[in-house]
């Protein structure tokens, strides 16, 4: 069994097409079965107030230092890259904002067994949909029901402030203690990163790199045995 952990923000673009890139590897990998894939959470700006909500190419050009032209620009090259995968990206009229609720709520997913569901859901809502995600709470429940959660439970983890903020703050300590600075990050058992929205040959590569080094004697050769059930022997051919 491989481990795949995976440090992602919603406001992040690049872990959006991150996130199809591995999957294009993991499809194509011979043993997906075997790999268990868990989403972490990173914050791309933690000091933005709970309930922040911006448009998106504005506060690129505030942080970049360049023009809202530019960033512009910057949108629709990142939509060209999502097309290329197949992902619907709107390049204007996106929010970006404080994403600590919507981790959170992954990790009260993640319990649910709906995490996948969960961060498929918060991304096609941001990046797909023309509808802002960002400060509101509603959307929010709209989005976990999408997912297959119950919107009472969801609406009580955001009303609860505490609620998995702790396994929040763990995973962005654990970023930091590995030393990712930027999203998406992924950490194959517990050996080998691989940093950015790479092509799905590295992803693949980064995959196979995990599963030849995993613990234990790897087979070399495989032949006749005995077990619980008896010694798998070919019947002797008739004289």
């Amino acid at each position: 069994m491989t481990r795949v952990e995976v440090w992602t923000d919603i406001n992040c673009p690049f872990c959006y097409l991150g996130k199809a890139r591995f999957e294009a590897a993991l499809a194509e990998f011979d043993h997906r079965d075997d790999v268990t894939v868990v989403h972490r959470s990173f914050e791309l700006d933690p000091t933005l107030a709970p309930g922040t909500s911006r448009p998106v190419i504005p506060a690129i050009a505030q942080k970049y230092g360049i023009t809202v032209e530019q960033a512009a620009a910057n949108e629709r090259g990142i939509g060209a890259q999502a097309a290329a995968m197949g992902l619907p990206y709107q390049t204007s009229g996106r929010d970006s904002g404080n994403s600590f609720d919507m981790h959170r709520l992954l990790h009260y997913a993640l319990d649910q067994g709906k995490q996948e569901a969960m961060l498929d859901a918060l991304y096609a809502g941001n990046f797909a949909e023309p509808e802002p995600v960002f400060g509101d709470t509603e959307r929010l429940v709209t989005l976990a029901a999408r997912a297959g959660l119950d919107e009472n439970s969801v609406r009580a983890v955001l009303a609860d402030p505490d609620a998995y903020a702790d396994a929040v703050r763990r995973d962005e300590a654990e970023a930091a203690a590995l030393g990712a600075t930027g999203v998406p990050f992924f950490v194959f058992d517990d050996k080998y990163a691989v940093s950015g929205a790479q092509p799905p040959e590295t992803f693949t590569q980064a995959l196979t790199t995990a599963w030849n080094d995993r613990p234990g004697p790897q087979l070399l050769a495989d032949g006749d045995t005995c077990g619980p059930d008896g010694c798998a022997v070919e019947p002797a051919a008739a004289d």
